[in-house]
């Protein structure tokens, strides 16, 4: 009776885990290269290398492509010892990394899932240490007994396919916007309804500190001795958050300083925002789109604002350059990335709720601007019904690839292997 290798069959786990791990990691970067670039710039700033800022984008996108070209090779078993030294590697480091996030706190997330999922620093090391670290450890001592699925004769395929699959899908969404909008400001979303708190909601548990004859004693707020002289108050603790809405806050301030967000997420007609956090770094080269849509809107009596955080110069220059008639207000810049990853980018609203967004290489042309926006306005019932999805084609443009080398090179392996049986007969 054959004995059982489990040795094989732990590192074969091993290399599932890692794998999933690692091309979902990559992927969820790789949909949002612009939330990687803002994470990355968080990381240079923590560090003290603010100056590396203008290659975030850059390492942003290279990053979910190596991420995901890992995943993929030691799914595939290729280049085995390489893929397993390089996967030790990059485990060693993001392990001591995230130790160091978690005792200091410098970042108040690694980031390692991008914006889809969202844990704390200790969690992340704790995953990484006791998950990924060893089965990378597994997976390197034991590289052997990972059964590949293609011969060596097409592992430069997968490699090169690999990385330029997922170096091009972040371009794609970086060009574009994102495929899947992790964030709260998401197609379909109302605003008011995701800041609002719901009746049921748990709140804030605080415990009160409060000091008599030289002793400190804790208290709830039902029984603090707030009325008594005798005690001295010494500090009140958050022992446990309450609920927080995916949005806390949503203020956009108009030249008089004004806050005028409720009256814009209030309007029916239904609201252009042309957002760009710095107007000093948005691109120009569709202001012709930009300026038409603005243009619809006033003949058809929706309003149209521009919203950015730069200042009344870089305001000024924006409207010299571009010749833009539309009102201005100010907001967070943090709030304004958050909303769409795009500079500039369109965001079509109506009573709160967001249609539509694009990214200003999508805006709508002078021909098509009409019936795209009265259809998102006054949608009709089988436009409602319907629904777009890039992910199959996605799919399709990674798996067919891959499949088909891998019926190649089956078949091609099969071919040699029955020659080499006749030559030997």
């Amino acid at each position: 009776m054959r004995s059982i290798d489990y040795r094989k069959i732990i590192t074969e786990i091993c290399r599932i885990i890692l794998g999933i791990t690692f091309l979902f990691s990559g992927t969820v970067k790789a949909i949002d290269p612009v939330g990687g670039a803002i994470k990355m710039e968080d990381y240079f700033g923590a560090f003290g290398l603010s100056a590396l800022n203008p290659i975030a984008l850059f390492t942003s996108i290279n990053l979910s492509a190596v991420e995901y070209l890992l995943g993929l090779c030691i799914l595939m078993a290729v280049y085995r010892k390489f893929t397993t030294i390089c996967m030790l590697a990059f485990m060693t480091f993001m392990t001591l990394l995230t130790l160091y996030l978690a005792i200091f706190n410098p970042v108040h997330d690694c980031g390692c899932f991008g914006e889809a999922i969202i844990i704390s620093n200790w969690q992340t090391f704790l995953k990484n240490a006791l998950v990924l670290l060893p089965a990378s450890i597994v997976t390197f001592i034991y590289h052997k007994k990972m059964t590949p699925v293609y011969t060596h004769k097409v592992y430069w395929f997968v490699l090169l396919f690999g990385y330029l699959f997922s170096a091009g899908f972040s371009y794609y969404n970086y060009y574009h916007l994102p495929v899947m909008d992790f964030r709260p400001y998401k197609i379909g979303a109302n605003i008011p309804q995701l800041m609002s708190f719901p009746e049921d909601a748990p709140q804030d548990e605080y415990q009160f500190i409060y000091e008599k004859d030289g002793k400190k004693e804790a208290f709830t707020p039902e029984t603090a001795p707030a009325g008594d002289p005798s005690w001295t108050f010494v500090e009140a603790k958050l022992i446990k958050p309450g609920y927080v809405p995916p949005i806390t806050s949503f203020e956009l301030y108009d030249a008089n300083e004004d806050n005028i967000a409720e009256d814009i997420l209030a309007t029916e007609g239904g609201v252009f925002l042309l957002i760009s956090p710095k107007l000093e770094k948005a691109s120009d080269k569709n202001i012709d789109e930009i300026n038409n849509i603005y243009d619809y809107a006033v003949e058809h009596g929706i309003l149209f604002y521009c919203v950015t955080s730069s200042t009344k110069e870089g305001i000024t220059i924006w409207v010299n350059n571009t010749g833009a008639e539309y009102p201005f207000l100010t907001a967070d810049d943090v709030t304004l990335k958050t909303i769409i990853r795009a500079n500039p980018g369109l965001v079509l609203l109506k009573s709160g709720t967001i249609l539509n967004k694009w990214n200003h290489n999508d805006i709508p042309s002078e021909d098509t601007a009409g019936s795209i926006i009265e259809e998102l306005v006054n949608p009709s019932d089988e436009k409602r019904n319907e629904e777009k999805s890039p992910w199959a084609f996605i799919v399709c443009c990674f798996t067919l690839p891959l499949l088909l080398v891998w019926i190649y090179d089956y078949f091609r392996n099969r071919r040699k292997s029955k020659s080499k049986e006749v030559l030997s007969v």
